[in-house]
């Protein structure tokens, strides 16, 4: 199969687990159509980026990927960010949750990890359905966060390997 071939298909898989990792086909593509209308309407990723977490001086956005987060609820459709300074996921959608009075409150759901407590990044396959790719991040502190139904997994992975490896390259010229 020539390179491009190759690249399709690879797309193709991750477009199916994309999908097929959502509760439904149509409540998908829902998100998917309000995603890029809020995307557009915002201004861009890094503008929501920006309004989601808080920006450091210097930060520089570098990817921002659609993936699922898994959680012992099950996955959680939202985008993973991956700066200069930290690795942050938010919600598609609000999820519900109990506030102090009693009532609920409808908010996104986010993980925030600064580069600075990830210990290592892991990656891994379904071994029946290789295009099934996983990807754990280690914490210093001893928590795993696992993401999962990247449209592109291996930009993502790489993306991330690479802001690990400066910021292991800025320690060793300390």
């Amino acid at each position: 199969m020539n390179l491009l071939g190759k690249k399709a298909d690879t797309f193709a898989h991750g477009v199916r687990e994309h999908v097929r990792l959502g509760p439904k086909i149509s409540e998908t593509v829902k998100g998917k159509l309000s995603l890029g209308a809020r995307i557009l309407q915002v201004g861009g990723l890094e503008k929501i980026f920006k309004q989601l977490f808080s920006f450091k001086e210097g930060e520089k956005l570098l990817k921002a990927c659609q993936c699922y987060l898994s959680t012992t609820a099950g996955p959680i459709a939202g985008l993973l960010f991956i700066s200069s300074e930290k690795v942050a996921f938010c919600s598609d959608r609000s999820i519900k949750v109990p506030s102090a009075n009693g009532e609920f409150l409808r908010v996104h759901y986010k993980v925030v990890v600064p580069v600075e407590k990830i210990k290592g990044v892991n990656q891994s396959e379904n071994m029946k359905k290789p295009w099934q790719k996983y990807m754990e991040i280690v914490t210093v502190d001893g928590f795993d966060i696992w993401f999962m139904g990247f449209l592109n997994y291996h930009k993502a992975f790489k993306c991330l390997q690479q802001v690990l490896s400066q910021r292991l390259g800025d320690i060793d010229t300390f």
